[in-house]
């Protein structure tokens, strides 16, 4: 077959490497996903989608879990408008960037449609793009990631499926302000890449951790100098630091100098698979997250108070007064009030508690989050149901929360600034920063009680499990 018949032809492109990176059949492959996603790390930021994740391309039984890892932080519920998937090619160099625009791909789960609009706007707007399929059928790194992808986003999963055969930063560069307008919030970057190959298991660790670090910069410039820096090194076997380097300089273009912040989420190399791992020629797997930041301006207006303290004041008087939980339209609010945001509702009748209830960002706009925590709270089972008698000595707290932030030591945590959500398992619990205060708790009486009283994991609890703080704007309507 000469090459123009077979760039041109128009059929699905098959699953060249099942059986063989991933199980062959549809039911072993989705048992497989399933549990390399129950045992990859959970999410970083529960209620924060990303806007795309590193990830490894090896055999799942090598890379499997750490895959998983950056899968896991896609929060069910959110699903993004289209998948750009970034696979730098393994066998065509110097070929451009292929994109596949003729057909779907296709797995042992079934097909992936491909979003071949956006696929042939690129083609027609650049010329470092090209429909070469030959290049696609050849490549596993971008294959295996679709079975997670299906995994998690079932039927809502559109991709642009890439192989980028450049070899330049400066390709890179062409390549990411060619991707800018779709890098916005809406679509969901997988880049392909795994770490170090064939370097001993030690030499692995010590090299993975300075390129993890050199992501984590967000700074194509660092990345590069260290790349070269540990081509350098002279390491015994090191082929390459990084086999996807250009995915991943692509999306460092796309991100350096702009508010988007990169994770780590997890580390593994094939040294650590317990019957087939060899230490001494390894390949190192890590999967990294990047979220955009939010705006660092946490603050509200006083109108903006009001308006959140007069809408929970209707939802609970219609609710306790009629049993509707129906929202009301929000026309009068604007700004903040429609973004996403998360809040606690705390209910006091006679200056004592009779509800607290409350949910972090999932997505839900801020005066959402109100309206529904208030109907909540006034049904909280810890307490006697609020009656209609009780409204004339109703006040009204709220907390607006800020995102959640991961943090690795206790030490991090000021108690009456930071509120605490710890989670281990399927086990989790919170205390709003005004609880630290209000008692006069240390961070270790904050970290055991949270630990015991919310999250039920016992006192100790919280040194084995996940912990995050936040920070909470509280007002009420209590009179001065």
């Amino acid at each position: 077959m000469d090459m123009d018949t077979e760039t041109n032809q128009k059929v699905t492109r098959q699953a060249e490497y099942a059986g063989k990176f991933y199980s062959g059949s549809a039911k072993e492959l989705k048992a497989e996903v399933e549990k390399y996603c129950r045992e990859g790390k959970p999410p970083l930021f529960p209620q924060r989608f990303p806007g795309a994740l590193i990830v490894p391309h090896a055999g799942y039984v090598f890379s499997g879990k750490v895959a998983a890892s950056g899968y896991n932080q896609m929060i069910p519920g959110h699903y993004p408008e289209r998948v750009f998937i970034l696979a730098s090619s393994h066998q065509y160099a110097k070929s451009g960037v292929s994109v596949f625009s003729s057909g779907n791909y296709e797995t042992p789960l079934g097909p992936v449609r491909v979003d071949t609009a956006t696929a042939k706007e690129l083609l027609t707007a650049n010329d470092l793009f090209n429909a070469r399929e030959e290049i696609h059928r050849r490549e596993h790194s971008l294959e295996v990631q679709l079975p997670f992808l299906q995994h998690k986003l079932g039927n809502h999963l559109r991709v642009v499926p890439m192989v980028l055969g450049i070899r330049h930063p400066g390709d890179c560069l062409r390549l990411a302000e060619a991707l800018q307008p779709w890098f916005n919030g809406k679509n969901l970057f997988v880049i392909s890449s795994d770490f170090s190959h064939y370097p001993d298991y030690q030499n692995a660790q010590t090299t993975d951790k300075a390129t993890s670090e050199a992501i984590l910069s967000n700074s194509p410039e660092q990345l590069l100098k260290t790349l070269d820096h540990n081509s350098k090194l002279n390491i015994p076997g090191l082929a390459t630091s990084l086999c996807g380097w250009t995915s991943v300089l692509t999306l460092l273009y796309l991100t350096a100098g702009k508010t988007f912040s990169y994770h780590w989420a997890d580390y593994q190399n094939s040294g650590d698979q317990p019957l087939f791992g060899d230490h001494h020629r390894v390949v190192g797997y890590s999967s990294i997250a990047v979220y955009e930041e939010q705006n660092s301006t946490f603050s509200l207006t006083e109108p903006e108070k009001m308006k959140l303290l007069e809408l929970a004041d209707r939802a609970l008087r219609k609710f306790i007064v009629t049993g509707s939980r129906e929202k009301e339209a929000f026309e009068t609010c604007s700004g903040k009030l429609l973004e996403k945001g998360g809040a606690f509702v705390s209910i006091y009748i006679g200056g004592k508690l009779r509800g607290c209830i409350g949910r972090f960002e999932n997505g839900d706009s801020l005066a959402d989050a109100v309206h529904d925590s208030a109907v909540s709270a006034a049904t909280d089972r810890r307490f006697s149901p609020v009656s209609p008698e009780e409204l004339n000595d109703l006040t009204i707290e709220i907390s607006v929360l800020s995102p959640l932030r991961k943090i690795s030591s206790p030490e991090e945590i000021e108690p009456g600034r930071h509120g605490i959500y710890i989670r281990k398992d399927w086990s989790s619990g919170t205390f709003l920063p005004q609880v630290a205060d209000k008692y006069g708790w240390t961070t270790r009486e904050l970290l055991e009680r949270c630990a015991r009283d919310k999250a039920g994991i016992g006192k100790e609890g919280w040194k084995t499990a996940e912990l995050f703080v936040y920070e909470a704007i509280v007002f009420s309507n209590a009179h001065s």
